[in-house]
């Protein structure tokens, strides 16, 4: 049997029953309905008498002769009541015409005295006065005693009590219980039983439901899950550029959710290194992939390239420098050792501190292409470590590894300035993400035209990828299917939803 069709249709059916159980007992039984049930019924004693003081002087033959023998009595007290969901009015009795709308028989007895003994509105007694259509009869060809009660308009759980004194006409042992006869309109008149648990009905239905959810549960523990549309087992690993790596990594985590055969190892070393793993290793090994900030370059032929999103930088600063927004033109300055001092371009007085990416960083690429025209830094280099301890009096510069390096560098040493994935900035203490010719880094600012440090993230493989290979796979979920969601949550846009393609260029 299809689970999916059991964990579908299983829900279904039981919302179905509950629906059809709450029409059938409230808008088809339970919409109009007077109920009634014996609340007593018990041979004439002493225990009478004092539950209902001064009653049985009240009550004579109903045949008016006072002489009349009372034996063999019994007692009966019936409670009527609207236990509908809708208010009773005399018109909705279906008797003929007269005032008369509930006959109450007493079968093989006949009625000595009755008596209206509780009201649940005092109206009610207007009603049940005598005149008003309550009476007692005797039908005596069938044996059955018969007391007429009126058409008595009643509001949801209103009730009221019937007292009688019977006596028996016909056979022996207990006699059968009194039954109240009549119609409504549109509605029903039924015994009900005095309770305080629930009916077998709603037992009934809580068993059904019961059965729905263990059968759910049952299936779910003993279906494996369905893999998801282009899920690929097997192993990947993903290397180079460090300013795309959470974008990949959580990317992976989601795909392996759904995918549990997939694997993946990451090598997150720089753009560089991942470009020449990939060219080296990875002819005959579909499971190797290299993601960049940027182009290859013209040192590796036979990687094909694959657009995966357009990706924001940051420019970032010292917190303590108070910088909020530079020009493209300071920030050349800045770089190419043209300003030595923040106090230059409205900041302390301060030297500049230039951290860069090392060589074959795919952010340094990006950075130099968008913002330095092409130039590379000119100022004397030192170690981050050596700047930091020594805080040399003029302008300086020193290189980073990997995106985490720059932010850790640009944190700790005063005075530094660096760039880096705009993502990772926005959770990164001590460092400030400045704007750019008045425009703050953004996605929309990006696409837009407006900001210009952005660039695009490429995957890169030796040659076409199997479509069956787990590396495809992973690149049409990135690309085509919910790992964009991932992209766009880290800031980026995928290549894909880009309005005009040629954008997605590094070079547009």
């Amino acid at each position: 049997m299809d689970s999916y069709l059991i964990q579908i249709g299983l829900p279904l059916v039981a919302l179905a029953v509950s629906l059809v159980a709450f029409l059938w007992e409230f808008v088809v039984i339970r919409r109009k309905q007077l109920g009634y049930r014996v609340q007593m019924d018990t041979p004439v004693t002493g225990e009478v008498e004092s539950a209902f003081p001064g009653v049985l002087t009240q009550m004579r033959p109903g045949d008016g002769d006072p002489g009349a023998e009372l034996t063999d009595l019994s007692v009966v007290l019936v409670r009527i009541e609207n236990n509908g969901v809708t208010d009773i009015d005399s018109t909705d009795y279906a008797m003929p015409d007269g005032p008369v709308g509930l006959h109450l028989h007493f079968p093989r007895r006949r009625v000595i005295g009755m008596a209206v003994t509780e009201l649940s509105e005092r109206a009610l007694g207007d009603h049940l006065e005598p005149g008003r259509g309550i009476d007692a009869a005797e039908d005596t060809a069938h044996h059955i005693g018969v007391i007429d009660l009126p058409k008595v308009p009643m509001n949801r759980r209103d009730h009221y009590k019937v007292l009688a004194i019977l006596q028996r006409t016909d056979g022996d042992g207990v006699p059968p219980e009194p039954v109240l006869h009549g119609k409504l309109k549109g509605g029903r008149v039924a015994a009900t039983r005095s309770r305080t648990g629930l009916s077998r009905t709603v037992l009934g239905f809580i068993g059904f439901l019961v059965v729905v959810i263990v059968v759910q549960f049952v299936v779910y523990l003993l279906d494996d899950k369905p893999p998801a549309p282009d899920c690929v087992a097997g192993s990947l690993t993903v290397v180079g550029s460090s300013a795309f790596e959470p974008v990949v990594r959580d990317a992976a985590a989601a795909y392996r959710k759904d995918c549990p055969g997939a694997g993946f190892a990451f090598a997150f070393d720089g753009s560089e290194r991942g470009l020449t793993r990939v060219d080296e290793e990875g002819g005959d090994n579909p499971g190797l992939l290299v993601v960049t900030d940027g182009p290859k370059g013209v040192g590796y032929p036979d990687l094909v390239a694959r657009p995966l999103a357009m990706a924001v930088f940051a420019v970032i600063v010292h917190a303590d420098l108070g910088v909020r927004d530079l020009t493209r033109d300071q920030i050349r300055a800045l770089y190419q050792g043209r300003v030595g001092n923040w106090s230059e371009v409205g900041g302390p007085d301060r030297p500049v501190r230039v951290i860069s990416r090392a060589l074959g960083s795919g952010t340094r690429e990006t950075f130099q292409q968008r913002l330095l025209d092409g130039g590379n830094v000119t100022l004397p280099q030192a170690g981050c470590r050596t700047l930091q301890v020594t805080d040399p009096p003029g302008a300086s510069a020193c290189e980073v590894p990997l995106t985490r390096d720059m932010l850790r560098a640009v944190a700790d040493i005063p005075g530094a300035v660096g760039y880096a994935a705009y993502s990772e900035t926005a959770h990164a203490a001590g460092t400030v993400a400045i704007g750019i010719d008045g425009h703050r880094p953004g996605r929309d600012a990006a696409v837009a035209g407006d900001y210009a440090f952005w660039g695009v993230e490429y995957a890169y493989s030796k040659g076409e990828l199997p479509y069956d290979s787990l590396a495809a796979a992973f690149l049409r979920y990135l690309t085509d299917r919910a790992g964009k969601d991932i992209v766009r949550s880290h800031g980026d846009t995928p290549c894909g939803e880009v309005a005009q393609p040629a954008a997605c260029s590094p070079l547009h």
